[in-house]
């Protein structure tokens, strides 16, 4: 860890890292830093302004080394300060209107402070108007009179009598001013929003504002601290419309990029005996910063303020140029916009354009900037960042001193960027994030054109159902399936990938579809991402986690959801959805549907292999979850004996639920066996069907005996080693929360059924090379009715979706907005009733599919002479 990071400012060091806008620069020279190899950088941010001759410019060093040569006084205060008096004058006679002091300072901030106390100590009033999306500092007051709410929060700003109304508004500012101008002294105001996003005003702006002021005698606060002494081309922005202000803030540029100044020059008016006596500051007006002011005034106005000339036509050459770059990829630059050498560039990747691409979420939620940045200065030598309160806007801000083929550099690096971001180059863009030793070829996108973005919309109907469901990679392959450009890119990238999306991204919509169901009723519905893997979540504080499926249940919210599914480890983690209950929104797991569907699985796959449930035994592996449990009970109807497999990291206590679920499953066949049904021949439930047994309603001990019975006579089972349970299985369900594979090819028995609904999943796509005589079926896939797109595949083909979002769709289309297959016991009643709605609305079980791929009549014929054998070619193979 870099000792910035260690001790100074962790929280921004580890960003810098996580985007590799971290470099070390040893030396900077003119437009260039300097890395420790010798790389050479072209500098185009300039220290957001004020470096306007570059590093180590020679005068300004001049004008420190005669400071020190001459022995002059450093802060000498209070004297006549000969230094300061030379540096006002000059500023005086410079500065536009009848401006007639210069209260001295150390930094921009600091003096919009002294201008907000100058100001109030003028007028006798209190209040402080700004723009909104300004920027004006840090410090407290300088911070209240910022219009951006992220900065200003967590320090209890603004403080009372600041407001800020919109920028570039005449009528919000007379309105304003109409109602409350007795209260307010000054109006604050950028002639360029520089960190707002270099944003200009629509001309005429300014001198209405200034106008209007005056009319209502508020002072006029112009703040160039960013925009003076030559950035946009004029030496003062505010001359480009002749503006005559109150008040005139400058810093930045007049400390020459050497020593830290600042400057709030005013009227005599505006300058009042009670500021000038109570206000001051110990390293204010002191020799070597206004002597640095000095020597910055000189080199910007000699030769007929030639440097500033030279700014104007290189300013114009760029944004002539920028534009012409716009033209040609519209698609990625959205404007070009600002003056001289404060230019902005608004980069923007929409959903619509690029649907399939990793890059238009980072855009969505304005975080692509700072990858664009990290792109231009690893691999094209090209320093620039983005502005504070605009995110999506890239500053370039070169030094005043950049010439035409420096300018010509920086397009061509740009050029080159824009055409990747055009490509939806996702990979290469990340190349040095990645640590990438090379750029990745670029491989076509595909899939787009099955999920357009803007095929669906609500449609305003308050008949339409509406619903989201949460989900999440459930592995590092699904980066690979959403963004194809990352195609090639080896798993520990991918890993890195993945970590920088947990730190960054918020969740996000990835799909969205309309569900039209064959009795004619209609739900819209949004599948939002919660940036974790499978894994990662298992691995995360508790509150760290529910604190991101907080933030998409609010996203859920907003967008306008009724109901939300929690897809994957989003149940698993929030304990089936027990822990968000009643915060939110209505939600389902979508777990009794799940159960529905993997039954119907497995007995399809019975029947198409003429396989007698009722003389089979049945392994849950996952018995304890409510997946696994339900499955359990309702899988004890078909079967002859029925193993239960619990989690070998907590074995006692597992043993002990398992036992739990297996009295469960016997209270469930008895209350069956009471209500008529006639169990199969052979199964576990004919055999209770002889027993003396409980009231459905006794104590569970009193059915934990009969549970212990049937154990004794080997027809119920209950273990943590599923060494033990899968040689005796002839059907198998994995329901776990694990993402493991827990299903080791050469303990299955022959001709096994394997039905995973795991996801991850618990068997690996080797088994089947391994053990051709056992079919692996994918549990809880369902047809969805018309096979809407749903803006992405989930790795199925269009329209297949898994039981459990089944379930949410299922709910919106009856308008059933109230929490279903919450925790850990789930009800046959409410499985029963999905079951009903599914026959009505028309949503079916999708094909047998394994590994996620339709089984083909191939396949299938291959399992089927496979099982043939008297034992499977691994078990003969290894001794056994």
């Amino acid at each position: 860890m870099h000792n910035f990071t260690e001790y100074v400012n962790p929280h921004l060091g580890k960003l810098l890292e996580l985007v590799r806008m971290d470099k070390v620069f040893t030396r900077g020279e003119g437009h260039y830093l300097y890395d420790a190899g010798g790389n050479r950088y072209l500098d185009f941010i300039a220290a957001y302004g004020a470096l306007p001759f570059g590093f180590n410019p020679p005068e300004i060093w001049e004008a420190l080394e005669e400071v020190r040569a001459g022995a002059l006084p450093s802060f000498i205060q209070p004297s006549a300060l000969e230094a300061a008096g030379e540096l006002a004058r000059r500023l005086v006679e410079l500065a536009p209107g009848s401006l007639r002091y210069v209260t001295f300072t150390n930094s921009g901030a600091e003096a919009v402070e002294a201008a907000i106390k100058m100001a109030r100590a003028a007028t006798g009033r209190m209040g402080i108007l700004s723009a909104a999306n300004s920027f004006h500092g840090k410090t407290l007051g300088a911070l209240s009179a910022t219009g951006r709410e992220y900065y200003q929060a967590p320090f209890g700003a603004p403080v009372p009598g600041f407001k800020s109304i919109p920028y570039g508004d005449l009528a919000s500012l007379e309105e304003e001013l109409e109602a409350n101008g007795p209260d307010y002294a000054a109006f604050i105001v950028e002639p360029i929003q520089g960190e707002g996003g270099i944003v200009v005003p629509p001309p005429g702006y300014l001198p209405g504002a200034m106008e209007l002021c005056r009319r209502h005698g508020v002072l006029f606060i112009v703040d160039e601290i960013q925009t003076g002494l030559g950035r946009t081309g004029k030496l003062f922005a505010c001359e480009e419309e002749g503006l005559a202000p109150d008040l005139l803030l400058l810093a930045k540029a007049l400390g020459g990029g050497l020593f830290p100044i600042g400057a709030c020059l005013s009227t005599a008016e505006a300058y009042t005996r009670e500021f000038g006596d109570r206000h001051s500051s110990t390293f204010a007006a002191n020799t070597l910063g206004c002597r640095v002011g000095l020597k910055v005034l000189d080199i910007l106005t000699r030769d007929g303020r030639a440097l500033i000339r030279q700014v104007r036509d290189n300013g114009e050459f760029l944004r002539r140029e920028l534009a012409g770059l716009q033209r040609r990829f519209p698609r990625v630059l959205k404007s070009v916009r600002g003056r001289g050498y404060m230019l902005g560039l608004e980069f923007g990747m929409s959903r619509e354009d690029f649907p399939d691409c990793f890059l238009s979420v980072l855009s969505e939620q304005e975080s692509l900037t700072p990858l664009i940045s990290s792109c231009l200065l690893n691999i094209e030598g090209l320093r620039v960042a983005p502005t504070l309160n605009g995110n999506r806007v890239i500053r370039l801000e070169p030094p005043l001193t950049v010439n035409r083929e420096e300018c010509r550099a920086a397009l061509g690096a740009l050029e080159n960027v824009l055409a990747l971001l055009d490509a939806g180059n996702t990979a290469a863009i990340l190349q040095p994030v990645l640590d990438l030793d090379r750029r990745p070829a670029h491989r076509p996108r595909s899939g787009a054109a099955n999920h357009p973005w803007n095929l669906h919309r609500p449609s305003g109907d308050r008949r339409e159902g509406r619903f989201a469901f949460l989900i999440h990679p459930l592995d590092l392959d699904n980066y690979y399936q959403f963004d194809s450009s990352l195609t090639g890119l080896p798993a520990e990238k991918l890993q890195q990938l993945a970590d920088m999306a947990a730190e960054i991204l918020d969740p996000f919509v990835i799909g969205r579809t309309v569900v039209e169901s064959r009795a004619g009723y209609r739900a819209y519905g949004e599948f939002i991402t919660v940036p974790y893997t499978a894994r990662e979540m298992l691995e995360m504080a508790p509150e760290k986690i529910l604190e991101a499926l907080e933030k998409a249940l609010g996203l859920a919210l907003e967008r306008g959801a009724r109901l939300v599914g929690l897809g994957a480890y989003t149940s698993v983690v929030s304990r089936s959805g027990t822990m968000l209950q009643g915060r939110f929104l209505p939600l389902t797991t979508g777990n009794s549907y799940t159960v529905v569907a993997g039954i119907e699985a497995v007995k399809l796959a019975a029947r198409r292999l003429s396989a007698d449930l009722g003389r089979s035994a049945a392994a849950v592996v996952g018995a304890t979850g409510s997946i696994g449990r339900a499955l359990a009970i309702l899988l004890a109807e078909e079967v002859q004996r029925i193993i239960l497999v619990g989690s070998a990291r907590h074995p006692q206590a597992s043993s002990r639920r398992l036992r739990r679920v297996g009295a469960d499953i016997c209270r469930h066949l008895a209350g069956r066996i009471k209500s008529g049904w006639v169990p199969p021949q052979s199964s576990l439930g004919r055999f209770l069907t002889g027993m003396n047994l409980p009231d459905p309603d006794a104590p569970q001990d009193n059915w934990q005996a009969v549970s212990d019975e049937l154990e004794k006579r080997g027809l119920l089972a209950v273990t943590t080693d599923p060494g033990q349970a899968l040689p005796q299985a002839q059907v198998v369900i994995t329901a776990t929360s694990s993402v493991e594979d827990l299903i080791s090819p050469g303990l299955v028995a022959h001709g096994a059924i394997i039905c995973d609904i795991s996801r991850p999943p618990n068997v690996r796509p080797a088994l089947r090379k391994l053990r051709p005589d056992v079919l692996v079926i994918d549990g809880g896939i369902v047809a969805v009715p018309g096979r809407p797109s749903l803006g992405w595949n989930f790795g199925f083909e269009p329209g297949l979706a898994y039981a459990c979002m089944a379930e949410t769709m299922m709910l919106a289309l009856e308008h059933h907005y109230t929490d279903m297959s919450l925790g850990s016991h789930l009800s046959l009643e409410n499985m029963i009733y999905l079951r009903q709605l599914a026959e009505k609305h028309g949503f079916e079980l999708a094909q047998l599919r394994s590994f996620d791929r339709p089984l083909s009549q191939e396949e299938w014929d291959q399992v089927v002479e496979a099982r043939s054998g008297k034992a499977s070619p691994l078990r003969r193979t290894s001794g056994s």
